[in-house]
């Protein structure tokens, strides 16, 4: 199937890529398109700084600067951030391929506690007190390998079963929960070898400079981390980009020959591994499991996601506008408790937050189609506007 004229240089429009198009055997990729896609993504990040700075300002005037501006609360709120920001980086990846993810609450909960079972067994108290290095080891890899299969799950239930995502994770998501209440006996899992907390509880040294005593900045770090990696796969390489492809246009992604079924079950796995990871630092941190970890996360992160420029349309997102949107989910929650407001306002500016992200979303969606048909429309026009060459003789 030949994609043509401007429904091929509508193809991907949200994406900013066009796979669908052919032309002499040369894929055409519409470049004012990509440039008009990366402003608005440019403008919508610079936007939620500008946010995050004013908000955070304000807060500082009414309640003191000592309060909010200063090296431990900004690296503490960072810490906070960190968690929701990690699984919001995979989150981004599923709704730009147009699908979602309610289970990564129950992921998170379920590769903790399965980690922190075998941290538990190397820990001081355990069977394998003698090896806490190669405990923390396998705790580790327990608890990604979890996280790890339990979004393949998803991923090839939602390609294999071609039910919506939102069905199909809804359902895994109790699972997941259920699983880690029942292998925990709703207790909760401590005792971890001193390797894995000190890993995470570190300080870098910064104690020993005289700069924040007592900050533990390594979740802050490994967000950062998770967050550059997900924009290089997202933005730097082939299949990230074709991660946008899908979620733009599913059906020309797979005229395109793009193989969409493994390009989707990559981003469930991706997302899994966001929240394994989330679990692992929470574990280290934390140096306990409970199965009752990360419940209403889910909205959380999607909200992260949201907020940060991810549209639930599919097509448009990125990992740095998932952590800004993350940052500032957790700004308003400790701008409400730095101000002594009543703390169950939370949920509501939340959810005016997604609802006022969505909105926006699709106003510029519209607007920047509207502007890519008139592009497509005046190059078909200049395009009929050539005289053909028509050989002499051809019309005798």
């Amino acid at each position: 199937m030949r994609l043509s004229g401007r429904r091929a240089a509508l193809t991907f429009a949200r994406g900013g890529i066009l796979l669908g198009g052919m032309r002499g055997g040369r894929q055409i990729v519409p470049s004012a398109g990509r440039a008009l896609t990366g402003r608005l993504l440019r403008r919508q990040e610079a936007g939620l700084v500008i946010v995050i700075v004013l908000i955070a300002l304000v807060v500082a005037l009414v309640a003191g600067p000592e309060k909010l501006l200063n090296a431990d609360v900004l690296v503490n709120y960072l810490k906070d951030t960190s968690f929701v920001a990690i699984m919001a980086v995979g989150m981004t990846a599923v709704i730009i391929s147009g699908g979602i993810d309610l289970s990564v609450g129950g992921v998170y909960a379920l590769s903790s506690v399965i980690g922190a079972m075998v941290l538990r067994h190397y820990g001081p108290l355990g069977a394998g007190a003698a090896s806490p290095v190669v405990g923390t080891a396998l705790g580790i890899a327990t608890a990604i390998g979890v996280a790890g299969a339990c979004g393949l799950l998803n991923g090839l239930a939602v390609v294999l079963l071609r039910l919506h995502p939102f069905i199909i994770t809804l359902g895994t998501m109790l699972i997941f929960r259920g699983i880690a209440f029942v292998s925990t006996e709703a207790r909760s899992i401590g005792n971890f070898p001193g390797v894995m907390t000190g890993m995470i509880k570190t300080d870098l040294g910064l104690s020993e400079i005289g700069v924040g005593i007592g900050l533990q900045p390594v979740p802050m770090l490994v967000m950062i981390a998770v967050a550059a990696l997900g924009t290089v796969y997202l933005s730097m390489m082939v299949a990230g980009r074709h991660v946008y492809a899908v979620g733009g246009n599913i059906e020309a992604a797979r005229f395109s020959g793009l193989p969409t079924g493994r390009i989707l079950v990559s981003v469930y796995v991706a997302a899994g591994l966001c929240a394994g990871v989330a679990g692992l630092v929470a574990n280290g941190l934390y140096g306990s499991a409970s199965s009752a970890r990360g419940l209403g996360y889910e909205l959380k992160v999607i909200a992260a996601a949201v907020v940060g420029g991810a549209s639930l349309t599919g097509g448009r997102g990125t990992a740095l506008g998932a952590v800004l949107g993350a940052m500032l989910i957790q700004l308003i929650e400790q701008s409400i408790i730095t101000l002594g407001i009543n703390q169950n306002y939370n949920q509501v500016v939340i959810g005016l937050a997604i609802i006022i992200a969505v909105v926006i979303d699709r106003v510029s969606s519209r607007a920047a189609t509207r502007r890519l048909a008139a592009i497509a429309a005046s190059r078909e026009g200049a395009q009929a506007a050539e005289p053909a060459d028509t050989p002499e003789g051809e019309n005798a």
